[in-house]
């Protein structure tokens, strides 16, 4: 792969990143910001889908890149159907899902479609995406809830929880499916997963609704509040969802999403921020203890990842509370783009095969 490359996309909410890899180097990157007024015109996912790839090939070309060189694309992976962890080619079947949002209409859905497209327009190119939110890997046990109506289900920072724990299991000269390990991702959202000899047998829910509170989310309630607030009358469904979603965890308690400004607060002797920021260690510590139980307290290590393990008074709070269970390594900040290029790049050269959507 001397002069071919690799096309990484991931769409997010207001923005659009992209990488070019050659091999395991990056020669390019791009975090395309699309304003609020721009993406209010186009309220659905699906008609965002024009706008988005245009504007990624009119980048590529102001950079000077060759498009015909490029020879894979690999996109985000959006809502589809639970799929166990891989790489995935994206067919027919799963270009179908992601249009109609199989799950729910997000952002993500748009890496798969996007690279789909600019792959059929390069001879020789091909499409995937590699560990959506849905990996699903969960033992049947995880999956109880304690009602028959509600089933727990998979969806996490997969693909940087899997790029982090085999980073580690590199470091270690082990293999990823030798070893026991809880991995937390700390980002806008926070999941924490128990990946036992590859699999990630039981995790929370970090999109809207189990685990700790985060910069933006709730995390678990109080059942019986919630459903009282429900049916209270005061609040709309999409009014309580965002207070789930959004507008939860750091957001309500401190106004803000950014967990630096609520540490800066807390440093200076803002009680508020330290009993907040306090708390949300507090609660990923607690759910790190859990997680250590599904592994019957045979775990290898603890391994922190995401931007908030950039903090180290958040780190040194959740270490200090979990330090007993196993060794914890701090891996900070997320590097979503080169974990999508070295899996789609492990296709490329042999290394995995690509699974089929089905």
């Amino acid at each position: 792969m001397v002069e071919d490359l690799i096309l990484a996309i991931n769409p997010g909410s207001t923005s659009t990143k992209i990488a070019v890899f050659q091999n395991t180097k990056e020669v390019f990157l791009k975090n395309i910001r699309h304003s609020c007024e721009k993406l209010h015109d186009m309220p659905d996912i699906s008609d965002q889908y024009s706008f988005r790839k245009k504007i990624i090939l009119e980048e590529l070309e102001s950079a000077s890149f060759d498009v015909n060189k490029i020879k894979v694309i690999v996109g985000r992976g959006g809502l589809v159907k639970p799929i166990p962890s891989g790489i995935y080619r994206v067919n027919d079947r799963m270009v179908n899902d992601l249009k109609v949002g199989f799950q729910v209409q997000h952002a993500s859905n748009l890496g798969g479609l996007i690279a789909r497209d600019i792959a059929d327009a390069i001879p020789g190119a091909e499409a995937y995406i590699a560990d959506p939110v849905v990996v699903d890997e969960l033992e049947d046990i995880a999956r109880i809830s304690g009602h028959p109506e509600f089933e727990r289900v998979s969806i996490f920072h997969a693909l940087n929880q899997k790029a982090i724990a085999r980073q580690y299991a590199k470091s270690v000269s082990a293999q990823y499916e030798e070893l026991n390990l809880i991995v937390a991702h700390l980002g806008g959202g926070i999941s924490v997963g128990a990946h036992y000899r590859g699999r990630v047998i039981d995790v929370n829910q970090a999109l809207d609704g189990e685990g700790p509170f985060s910069p933006e989310r709730s995390g678990t309630l109080p059942a019986g509040a919630l459903v009282t607030m429900c049916f209270s009358g005061k609040y709309s469904e999409e009014e309580i969802r965002e207070m789930i979603t959004g507008k939860g965890g750091l957001v309500a308690y401190m106004g803000t999403n950014d967990a630096y400004e609520v540490e800066k607060r807390a440093k200076v002797g803002d009680e508020k921020a330290q009993l907040i920021q306090s708390a949300m260690a507090y609660q990923v510590a607690k759910e790190i203890g859990a997680m250590s139980t599904v592994l019957k307290g045979e775990v290898d290590a603890v391994l922190l990842t995401g931007g908030i393990a950039y903090g180290k008074p958040f780190v040194s709070s959740v270490t200090e509370r979990i330090g007993h269970i196993a060794p914890v390594f701090v891996y900070p900040g997320e590097d979503e783009m080169r974990a999508l290029a070295m899996n789609a790049l492990m296709v490329y050269n042999g290394e995995e095969e690509a699974l089929e959507y089905e």
